[in-house]
């Protein structure tokens, strides 16, 4: 292990892998040395096109969905089977507004207008997904003495934004689960963070409708990649329970983007 790959040796899962913070984060891991399995729901040549942005055999894609529990357990399965461990979790992949209506920028959604289908969708992607996931991770994890969760949430004020069921609602439970986890797991050497931008991102999840004179304010999806490589490192031993808000990150003071719960 050395300065220019911090992770050598670990071994990582990336769910929705394949596009936007998910994509970022899936090289960001495999450039600093960790071999990634990066999941997909669908869409197979997303995850496929990464391995050619990463170093040779860094890159394992998945097609698997986090709503399923079988497809959960085989991810986890084939990178214990593959790679003999598994260290870190992102739990990143998700469902947004945009499957609620195109419009949801200019045009909020009341919740009562939202179909139980698309309720169910969103939630069980951002909810029920990384429970899945974490549930299949950390027996891994806590056999091995070491791992890390990494939940990937959203900015508090668009968890209460109007028109934002149920992703809003989605996120609050997620950053929940992340404060209950942490508490479940301590002294066992498995860490559970939360991680987000902090700021509209350049991602698929903004709507076509959001104003071009406003895209230049979006934040790039790389934002991402420092605070995650120091969550998925030693140098975070003992962190957990907390929120990390990317943007504002800092290497040489990596706690002060951190506040204990939301």
């Amino acid at each position: 292990m050395n300065a220019e790959t911090p992770l050598a040796g670990r071994v990582a899962i990336v769910t929705g892998g394949g596009r936007g913070l998910g994509r970022a984060m899936t090289l960001g891991l495999a450039n600093a040395g960790a071999v990634v399995v990066a999941t997909a729901a669908r869409e197979p040549s997303e995850i496929e096109s990464l391995s050619a942005a990463a170093p040779q055999g860094r890159i394992l894609p998945v097609i698997a969905d986090v709503r399923s529990e079988g497809d959960c357990a085989r991810t986890v399965a084939t990178a214990l089977g593959r790679f003999g461990r598994l260290d870190i979790l992102v739990n990143n992949a998700g469902r947004g507004m945009k499957y609620v209506s195109e419009d949801f920028m200019t045009a909020p959604t009341r919740f009562w207008e939202t179909t139980p289908e698309t309720w169910r969708l969103i939630i069980d992607t951002n909810v029920v997904g990384p429970f899945l996931m974490a549930r299949q991770a950390a027996a891994a994890m806590r056999a091995a003495g070491w791992g890390r969760i990494i939940n990937i949430s959203m900015n508090t004020e668009t968890m209460r934004r109007r028109g934002f069921s149920p992703y809003g609602p989605s996120k609050a439970a997620l950053e929940s689960a992340t404060i209950i986890w942490a508490q479940d797991l301590a002294g066992s050497g498995v860490t559970v963070n939360a991680l987000l931008p902090g700021g509209a991102t350049a991602t698929g999840m903004i709507p076509k409708s959001f104003p071009d004179d406003s895209r230049a304010s979006l934040l790039d999806p790389a934002i991402m990649v420092p605070p995650l490589l120091w969550l998925a490192s030693t140098k975070s031993d003992g962190v957990t329970g907390k929120r990390f808000v990317a943007k504002d990150f800092r290497a040489d003071a990596p706690d002060a983007a951190a506040t204990a719960g939301w």
